[in-house]
């Protein structure tokens, strides 16, 4: 029996193209180096000694910039195509980081920030549409799974071993390393994959997908992203809020958070694929998974109204994994399956735009109602939030369930 299912969990892995494995490994790279965001709040409150006000507003430019950045990945993607950006983008940031820890005045971070964000986040769009490039439409979920799980697993990595520098070197390190690894990563990329002009896995003939003829006539898309926004608020308390409270509530040091942060990578490699092939197989509707995924948020943050119990952090951060897992592949994929030939780079763009915005609501937000209120406020309103997602996903299911039957 548990050879059968170690058996099954392998198979997951099967059938991927040279250039999915390569983006699968860059993205590692890439992302175990990238320690300045788990501890970026920290580092503008800590180290800077900003307010919580100053901490909010560099993180809405951080945002800002994302989003910025994300539509001009998505657009140039239709235009010049994913490659030159996916290479011009990680290059270029891994430079930017190195001159951004010299910056500590209030505004020269902000305008800092959004500059970074622009660039590094012109990636995301651009790496989306190269998996519909090298991916063959049966196994694109599954390919989004695999670079989901190399960026889980540098995750898994990266939090423990920033906490490690930064209490031996201190938060410069951080820097320094995220910069290395994003010029690494893209070498890599341009040496070892070859650039696809157009793709023979882009005929979008293929069961499951309901095609429109302007992302803003897709109404079930617009809603849906209302899903992946709230849950982007929500998963985005990690990096923004959560930190904070580990050390105000709980005195835990950046060691023990990057610990915590590290038990949410290490499932998600060993268990979100299983998920996903599962829910493959049995052809559960990805809409729905998506919104169970946004109630599970919404029940972690409200867990986190147990103030006097460290215990609850742990199983918070249960919650808050599976939920990512059940959240995060299926969204990629729904967003991108209903995306019409030659248009996947503007609905990626939009896609991504989403979690921009939502980096933006979420430090924002969440730093304004624990200056003024509180953090139990902020985990209620937080968790309520997460119910609205659960409502407007299920909403989403519905409709689509009538465009499907229509046809």
């Amino acid at each position: 029996m548990l050879q059968v299912a170690f058996q099954r969990y392998i198979n997951n892995f099967r059938g991927f193209s040279r250039e999915i494995w390569i983006l699968a490994i860059i993205t590692f790279i890439n992302r175990a180096g990238t320690m300045v965001l788990p501890f970026l709040s920290k580092y503008l409150k800590e180290d800077l000694h900003f307010t919580y006000s100053e901490v909010g507003w560099i993180m809405v430019c951080f945002g800002t910039g994302s989003m910025l950045g994300s539509w001009l990945g998505g657009k140039l993607s239709d235009k010049i195509g994913f490659y030159k950006i996916m290479i011009f983008s990680l290059f270029t940031s891994g430079l930017l980081f190195f001159v951004i820890q010299f910056i500590t005045s209030f505004i020269g971070l902000c305008i800092s920030m959004f500059v970074i964000m622009v660039v590094a986040d012109m990636f995301r769009p651009a790496m989306f549409v190269s998996l519909g490039a090298y991916a063959k439409p049966e196994s694109r979920t599954r390919a989004l799974t695999l670079v989901r799980l190399a960026i889980n697993l540098g995750f898994a990595a990266g939090p423990a071993l920033g906490g490690l520098i930064i209490m031996n070197i201190g938060y410069r390190g951080l820097f320094w390393v995220d910069g290395a690894t994003c010029i690494v990563a893209i070498l890599i990329f341009k040496f070892k994959v070859k650039e696809k002009k157009k793709s023979p896995y882009l005929d979008k003939e293929h069961p499951g997908e309901v095609l429109t003829h302007s992302v803003f006539k897709d109404k079930p898309f617009w809603i849906f992203l209302g899903t992946c926004l709230i849950t982007g608020i929500l998963f985005f308390q990690l990096f923004t809020t959560i930190p904070l409270y580990h050390r105000e509530q709980f005195n835990l040091t950046e060691f023990q958070t990057g610990l915590l942060l590290t038990m949410n990578g290490v499932l998600v490699f060993f268990c979100e694929m299983a998920i996903v092939g599962y829910v493959e197989r049995k052809k559960i509707d990805k809409v729905k998974v998506v919104s169970i995924g946004c109630l599970f948020m919404a029940i972690s943050l409200f867990l986190m109204l147990i103030n006097t119990w460290a215990g609850v952090l742990i199983i918070m951060m249960l919650f808050m994994t599976f939920a990512e897992m059940f959240a995060f592949p299926f969204s990629n994929s729904v967003a991108l399956s209903r995306a019409p030939k030659g248009h996947e780079g503007r609905y990626m763009a939009i896609y991504t735009m989403s979690f921009s915005l939502a980096h933006i609501l979420s430090a924002k937000i969440g730093m304004e109602i624990i200056q003024y209120y509180g953090y139990q406020m902020n985990w209620l309103f937080m968790g309520l939030l997460g119910l609205l997602g659960f409502i407007l996903g299920i909403w989403v299911f519905r409709l689509v369930q009538n465009e499907v039957k229509a046809i």
